[in-house]
């Protein structure tokens, strides 16, 4: 058991949890940059059908959806140096941080393929053939149509991977990473204050989840404009296919060519 609670060791705490701050932080950017890059290459197989990548897409989905990510981290950080050694290859060295991103960023991107599959495919066909018929190119269809409306259905999905990939952060400290909880266990077991330490852990993720929820919003409702603009062009698509249509029987019928079914 430890000390008596004091409320004013919260406060004292607090500063010292924000300076590991920029470590959860750099781990956080950085798993979801190697997330995003890793869901694309997931993704891509599966949408497109590739047979075999397919099946590897599968498998390496189901081992990251399947299993804990405290597992994880103990397989790459005890098990890659281990494998890599049959190849020669001295990772004793590596600073473990690399594990720790490298880990989190294969584990965020199994879930990241899903949303980007998901996502592209929720945007309504119709709307790329519009912009295919008012002389866009591809590329272009995909940045001003398919993009911008995948991303407004992403966002939201995003937002909580995100949230979740700063709170999964707590169990760097398992592999001796000196992050927000790691430091949060260290003043405890010097001060003996365990639950006035944590209490301060907890304020700052969650002041910091609250920020993060925020900014997304916003993104999102940004990004729910462009869907706004995009269906107000497919309806003046439609428009005038529709009355191009009208224009075309009306001069045939002008010009004796007779009906056209």
């Amino acid at each position: 058991m430890g000390q008596p609670f004091d409320l004013s060791y919260v406060f004292s705490f607090l500063p010292k949890l924000l300076s590991t701050l920029n470590t959860t932080l750099l781990i956080v950017v950085c798993s979801l940059l190697v997330g995003i890059l890793a869901g694309f290459l997931v993704a891509l197989p599966r949408m497109f059908k590739v047979p075999v990548l397919r099946q590897v897409s599968a498998l390496y989905l189901s081992f990251f959806r399947g299993t804990p990510i405290l597992i994880q981290l103990f397989l790459f950080y005890y098990g890659l140096p281990e494998i890599m050694k049959l190849v020669h290859v001295d990772m004793t060295r590596v600073p473990v941080l690399l594990f720790v991103i490298l880990t989190y960023g294969l584990n965020t991107g199994a879930f990241m393929s899903e949303v980007i599959r998901s996502s592209v495919s929720a945007v309504d066909r119709g709307q790329v053939e519009a912009a295919y018929a008012v002389g866009m190119t591809g590329s272009q269809a995909f940045r001003r149509i398919v993009l911008p409306q995948a991303l407004a259905v992403a966002v939201p999905v995003v937002s909580n991977l995100i949230i979740a990939l700063l709170k999964d952060t707590s169990l760097a400290f398992t592999l001796g990473v000196m992050e927000m909880t790691g430091k949060a266990q260290t003043l405890g077991t010097l001060t003996q204050h365990f639950v006035e330490s944590y209490l301060a852990l907890a304020l700052i993720y969650l002041v910091i989840s609250l920020i993060l929820e925020k900014l997304l919003l916003r993104a999102e409702r940004r990004l729910l404009r462009y869907e706004e603009r995009n269906s107000s062009l497919k309806q003046s698509f439609v428009i005038r296919k529709s009355w191009s249509r009208r224009r075309i029987l009306a001069e045939m019928k002008s010009s004796g060519g007779g009906t056209v079914q």
